[in-house]
């Protein structure tokens, strides 16, 4: 069965595309079928993964019903995406219909109403990274997927978005997906020598239990070759196996998937 996970934050440079890839890459580096959904206009993530702007269809023309997801995925080296389009900045004005936020939802069902135990299911994961935003995509996102994982670094603004973030998810809960679960939340560009970094982590870890959930034990350290990695259009694991950021990802995998 496929699981669907969106990587979101109300609060921008959080590393939310740097952790999609990597989550992304590191199960495609395990041998499981990946699907990356680049929702933030900036196309980071399509960025980072070696798609422009120069593709045929987009997010946008999926969720504005133009063609049906399969038409629209290209097939990179670390496993096929639907791409980002700058488009997605005016989404809120040209999705303006009764159930929109439903649209991403509705086009993901054409690839999951595929499998069976005769023609099994197309991904194992879709990876979905969103907008620093709480509008049209990022409803879309939540509606989605099955489970969301919230990367955060040690700061009090990041705090505070996260909690824009789960007035969103608490809502989304109650009307458009009740099966939504918050998996964890991620410290990103960690550095333990900080007094704050420990401090917010403290407050990080009491805001995941009162929400039931866990904040992961593994942290993100700050590190460059993540950004040269994605200069180079590669995923960390493939450019730099050995870095800090591509033990801490690994780790992060094992923490949340285990074996599987």
């Amino acid at each position: 069965m496929c699981e669907c996970i969106a990587i979101s934050n109300q609060k921008g440079g959080v590393g939310k595309s740097t952790t999609a890839n990597a989550i992304g890459a590191g199960l495609f580096h395990r041998h499981k079928k990946v699907l990356y959904i680049d929702l933030d206009a900036q196309g980071n993530l399509s960025y980072s993964m070696g798609v422009g702007n120069d593709h045929v269809y987009s997010c946008v023309d999926v969720l504005t019903g133009k063609v049906p997801i399969s038409e629209a995925v290209i097939t990179t080296p670390q496993g096929d995406l639907l791409p980002s389009s700058p488009a997605l900045s005016k989404i809120d004005s040209i999705l303006t219909e009764t159930g929109k936020e439903y649209r991403l939802r509705e086009a993901l069902q054409g690839i999951f109403s595929e499998s069976s135990s005769k023609n099994p299911s197309r991904y194992d994961f879709v990876l979905i990274d969103t907008p620093p935003a709480l509008g049209t995509l990022t409803i879309n996102a939540l509606t989605a997927c099955n489970s969301v994982i919230i990367p955060s670094q040690a700061d009090i603004y990041s705090l505070q978005g996260i909690g824009q973030l789960i007035q969103t998810l608490q809502a989304v809960q109650k009307y458009c997906n009740r099966d939504l679960v918050i998996r964890g939340f991620l410290l990103v560009r960690y550095s333990a020598r900080a007094v704050i970094s420990r401090d917010m982590t403290e407050l990080l870890g009491n805001t995941a239990s009162q929400l039931s959930t866990k904040l992961y034990s593994t942290r993100i350290r700050e590190c460059v070759a993540l950004k040269e990695a994605q200069a180079k259009h590669q995923d960390i694991f493939t450019y730099a196996p050995k870095s800090n950021a591509a033990e801490d990802y690994r780790d992060l995998i094992e923490e949340i998937f285990g074996g599987n």
